[in-house]
């Protein structure tokens, strides 16, 4: 199998690693060729705080989707979250020096260039720079400004900023996986990629994924991301808490989670009991369902308000920010009992549960089509996309490379009267080596450095 056929997403969570192998099928669809999943150890609240542990993590995780899928994994693409993550709203503008002539990819790119070089607080680094609405000479509410006519070209962006630390120790961890760092990506937009649809995107959306250190935001509206967030707290804490609150060691309270747990304590009776094994011969703990339903709640109702400020932040309340489609739950917290219930009570929209099935192929695991593996897909699928970018690109120099050999050095000066044949359209394409790309370079280069 060529490399080209396939991507593999990389989930460093702060409960689970996630090593998924991918490639698009006939129909169009993603086929899961392999998963490795590993215990996550080093990492906390999305952030690296132990090196050696993390890459021990890693290439667990990487020779189990290895040996599954007797593919040799070389790339990834890699998703970051945490909570130094933030984002902020910014307006830049460009004047193009020749009015008559068509806006380009070349002035978009420009355009983007000149807010990457926005500066940041001290230790801040630009992640990503999404572009929303453009305005060209005043004329407000362009979508696309590629082939209209202007002088002055005008955007508001989403920017995505990040600790420089944290992410080149994810680059570290990478590098020293015997791993290459193909492409960073914020999770909650690969998560959004996996769950949503086009048609929740348009009407307004707010993607919660609960993951086990940290809860990550993403809202669209007119099919464009409009507002991220990344909140310190997952299903972690929610362990924790149940740990303090029933005097149990922390595997029995991840079990207790999981199995009996539930966001909604009216549903259980004061008479259901779960009885927990004592530690090495001592009398077994009994605990009521009901105080354990309380103590869950308690910590999730203290998540989704976190979440719903983000989301009051916004401005759903406005007319032209409301979000029709409510809000999509996924990630692992999203498996807990009764938690869409509860977040329909505690924010007032309408909630499902998002599985990342819609983009994967019909003969799929039923396991993979869990929200536990809603980032990775998304990663997987980002990877994909990319390189459809570069066989477009070398489809272009193929094309283009006949006309260039034609024309002799010293026959030059007679080319340039004739009219020298164009490659085709999609030669407009947007390239895949762009300001992230590039960035995503500069760390290469900076842990090589290092060594």
């Amino acid at each position: 199998m060529e490399a080209q056929e396939y991507a593999v997403g990389l989930d460093i969570g702060t409960t689970k690693i996630v090593a998924m192998i991918g490639r698009k099928n006939e129909y169009g669809k993603l086929e899961i060729l392999g998963v490795g999943k590993s215990k996550s150890l080093g990492v906390h609240r999305g952030v690296v705080n132990n090196i050696t542990q993390t890459i021990t993590s890693i290439q667990q995780a990487v020779q189990q989707a290895e040996t599954v899928s007797g593919i040799k994994i070389e790339n990834v693409t890699v998703g970051i979250a945490g909570q130094h993550i933030r984002s902020l709203q910014h307006s830049d503008y460009i004047t193009r020096q020749d009015s008559e002539s068509v806006i380009n990819e070349t002035d978009i790119a420009n355009l983007c260039n000149q807010v990457h070089k926005l500066v940041m607080l001290p230790g801040e680094e630009i992640i990503h720079v999404l572009p929303q609405e453009y305005k060209i000479d005043g004329q407000s509410d362009v979508q696309e400004p590629c082939g209209m006519y202007g002088g002055r070209l005008e955007a508001n962006f989403h920017v995505v900023v990040g600790q420089i630390a944290s992410i080149r120790n994810i680059g570290r961890c990478i590098k020293s996986a015997g791993l290459e760092l193909k492409n960073l990506t914020l999770e909650p937009l690969a998560s959004a990629d996996a769950v949503l649809g086009s048609d929740e995107k348009e009407a307004g959306v707010a993607l919660i994924d609960i993951g086990g250190g940290t809860t990550d935001l993403a809202i669209f509206k007119d099919g464009i991301i409009r507002h991220t967030a990344v909140i310190p707290q997952g299903g972690n804490i929610i362990t924790e808490d149940i740990k303090a609150g029933c005097s149990i060691i922390e595997k029995q309270a991840e079990l207790l989670k999981t199995k009996f747990g539930s966001a909604w304590p009216g549903e259980n009776k004061d008479n259901e009991i779960v009885s927990i094994p004592g530690l090495r011969g001592r009398e077994p703990k009994e605990i009521t369902l009901k105080n354990l339903s309380k103590i869950i709640h308690s910590r999730v109702v203290e998540i989704l308000e976190s979440v719903f400020m983000e989301i009051k932040n916004y401005g759903f309340d406005q007319p032209k920010k409301q979000l029709i489609a409510g809000i999509v739950l996924t990630g692992g917290g999203s498996q807990l009992k009764h938690i869409k219930q509860l977040t329909e009570y505690v924010t007032g929209m309408p909630t499902r549960i998002g599985y990342p099935n819609e983009h994967l192929a019909g003969d799929s695991d039923k396991e993979n089509t869990s929200p536990i593996f809603a980032t990775a897909v998304g990663l997987v699928m980002k990877g994909l996309q990319e390189l459809e970018v570069i066989e477009e690109e070398e489809e272009i120099i193929e094309e283009v490379a006949p006309i260039v050999q034609q024309v002799q050095p010293e026959s030059i000066t007679e080319v340039e009267e004739e009219e020298v044949p164009q490659p085709k359209e999609k030669s407009q394409k947007k390239p895949s080596n762009n300001f992230f790309s590039n960035w995503v370079k500069s760390v290469k280069e900076f842990i090589d450095n290092a060594e």
